[in-house]
């Protein structure tokens, strides 16, 4: 069975990093950081979850619509279909690039402070 290493700290530090912690969480800081990742990641969650669940109930009750032919034997489910991965594609990309400008800067900020109280 596996189980987490021992924290061998004394119980007055194991507190004090926990409060250090709390301080950080409570920060305004960090408030920004928590803000500018649900800012972008919960809209597009909904957005994606949306554009899926459109194409599963078309494909389940719009048969005639997502067989029509596109271009040869190309129907609008297959396209439907293959858009779903070139958005899970960008999608990725663009969390990346947000992340990489305006998260992970804050993020090491903060935890460039945290560690130089250590």
């Amino acid at each position: 069975m596996d189980t987490a290493p021992a924290d061998d700290r004394p119980d007055d530090q194991r507190q004090q990093v926990r409060s250090s912690y709390a301080e950080v969480q409570a920060s305004a800081e960090f408030g920004e950081l928590r803000g500018a990742h649900r800012s972008f990641a919960f809209p597009l969650t909904i957005a994606f979850v949306s554009w899926y669940l459109l194409y599963v109930l078309l494909s389940n009750y719009a048969g005639d619509f997502m067989g029509a032919k596109v271009v040869g034997h190309v129907n609008v489910a297959l396209v439907f279909g293959l858009a779903q991965f070139l958005t899970t594609f960008l999608i990725a990309w663009w969390y990346s690039r947000h992340a990489a400008t305006k998260l992970d800067p804050r993020a090491e900020a903060i935890k460039s402070r945290m560690e130089e109280r250590s």
